[in-house]
This record gives C-alpha cells, structure tokens and sequence, in this order.
C-alpha cells in the first residue's frame, strides 16, 4: 500500500494495546525508525508538499530517497525483515531523521546484536555502606536510586522536600501517577519529558529487563500522557540542572541537581538537589525540614 493513502500505522505506544512483546519476537529498530521519521517534517528535510498529507512527518520513500538507499530496503528495517544494516545505511539515516549523538547511539544499540551483558538481580542492588554514611552527612537532600529512578535510600531533608522520595518509591511513577509530586513541580511536563527520555537511554536494547516491562506497562496503562511520550522515542542521558518546586512549606524555590555515579555498584546514583550559595533558596533550603512551618497549598499541574 501507498504510504500516502490513508493508513493506520502500528502504534508505538504499545501501551494504549496491552503489555509489550519480548525482546526477541519484537522489531525495535523498525519502532524507532518509523517513531523519529514522524517527527521529521517535510520543511525540514527540504521537500515542497502539495495538498493535504494524510501521515505525520517524512514518508517511508521521503527517508529512502534522502538517505540514498532504495524504498524497498527502508521497508524492510522498518519491518524488522532486515535488522543488521551496515554502519553508512545507519549514519544516512541518522541525518535525514535529524538525530543528535545520544540518538544515534540509540539507533546504533538496536540493530541485530546481544545485549550488553547485564547481572540479573533478583532484589534491589545494595548500596555500599559508605554510600550510605555519605548520604546521611550531606546537608542538603539527596538519595540513592537505581537504574529505572527507584529510590534505594534517602536522607531526612530529601524525604522533607518530596515524601515520596522514600525507599521503596519510583520517580517516574511518581511523576505520572502522583497529583502531589506534579503540583510540587511547576515545570511538570518538561521535567517528565526529561524522565522519560532518560529512561530510553537507560534501557538501550535490553528490553526484556523486567523491571522495565513492569514499570512501562504500568505507566502506559494509566498515563496517558506517558505513552504520547514514550512513542516519541526520545533518548536523553541525565546532566546536571537547575529545577523548580513549588514547595508547601517553604514556596517556590530552583535547587540544582547533580548525579553521581557510586563507585563498586552497576547502575546505583547519587543525586544531590543544592541550592546556589548564599540565595534566598539556600535560606529556604535551610528551613525545609521545620516542623512548625504552615503548610501551603500549591498549584496543580495542568495537563
């Protein structure tokens, strides 16, 4: 069939349809292909449209034609007919589809290859004791999380900003489940964008992680705002940045948040939330622990 008839193409938010197939009976190339040539429009990659175009982004021959290789082949990688092209085929694609590094490496972790060798843990990863003591030292909140932003361990003034950064917690359920944890961020849909690509480059292929199956089923089934963003196919590592909260007791107020990476462990992070020395928020910061302070009511996220 035509790519300009109208047709319905399978949807990358597999969520909307139920849990996701394994690992080795889906076609996770051919996904993220069609996934990034939907966010290309035809201005950017520099074709003229005529008329009323009934699918999103590039056509699979637009793609083809740009990337110099024949429409039949781009068919069949996003088919999963062919899932090992060679490394010229993957870099002419990664320029049409605009892809910036981190998206390439993506790209480059989902043709037909093992993956990375991971140790299967039947429990959380055990944060070694001076982690620990380190995190319990630092006067600012910080905690401990693993590989999908579940929360190993945490300090008193972490617990004090956000109740639900608590052991046994998961950031991202938290963001896309919790009303409290949205309306605590005024920023809530770009920081949950930022989760989520974040979780794509923390998964790269090895997606019959069952952590990673249990925590985007569960996303997806209740979040609709999660499966627009997770078939997007977006790819972010995490850096170091500013973030706003609208906190209850002490108002609104901008902490930076550091990563660092625990040394002796896979996947475990430290994250630290500061505030710029000598700000009206490392004042606030302060006092975030207070018992005695009202508590106010903040803003609800929209959306």
């Amino acid at each position: 069939m035509h790519a300009d008839t109208a047709q319905t193409e399978p949807s990358s938010a597999w969520g909307v349809a139920g849990p996701p197939l394994p690992a080795s009976t889906r076609n996770p190339l051919g996904e993220y292909l069609r996934a990034r040539r939907q966010l290309v429009t035809p201005q950017q990659a520099g074709i003229p449209t005529m008329g009323v175009r009934r699918v999103p982004g590039l056509r699979r021959e637009e793609v083809a034609m740009l990337a110099g290789i024949s429409a039949d082949y781009y068919l069949r990688l996003e088919r999963g007919r062919d899932r090992n092209p060679s490394g010229q085929v993957l870099e002419a694609l990664a320029r049409v589809l605009r892809l910036d590094a981190e998206h390439v490496a993506h790209l480059r972790s989902l043709v037909s290859q093992a993956p990375r060798p991971r140790v299967r843990r039947t429990g959380d990863e055990e944060p070694p004791l001076g982690a620990l003591k380190l995190l319990e030292s630092l006067a600012q909140p910080a905690f401990i999380e693993g590989r999908y932003f579940d929360i190993v361990a945490s300090n008193g003034l972490a617990r004090a900003l956000s109740p639900r950064l608590a052991p046994g917690g998961n950031q991202l359920r938290d963001l896309f489940l919790q009303p409290a944890e949205q309306a605590l961020h005024p920023d809530w849909k770009n920081v949950s964008e930022c989760f989520v690509a974040n979780l794509r480059q923390a998964v790269g292929n090895d997606l019959d992680d069952p952590r990673y199956l249990e925590l985007t089923a569960e996303l997806s089934a209740h979040s609709g705002h999660f499966r627009e963003l997770w078939a997007r196919y977006e790819v972010r590592s995490q850096r170091g940045t500013p973030i706003r909260f609208d906190h209850p007791k002490v108002g609104p107020l901008t902490l930076n948040r550091e990563r660092l990476a625990i040394g002796g462990t896979e996947d475990l992070m430290l994250v630290v939330y500061h505030a710029d020395a000598g700000s009206a928020d490392a004042y606030k910061l302060a006092f975030l622990g207070s018992a005695d302070l009202p508590t106010r009511t903040p803003v609800a996220a929209a959306g």
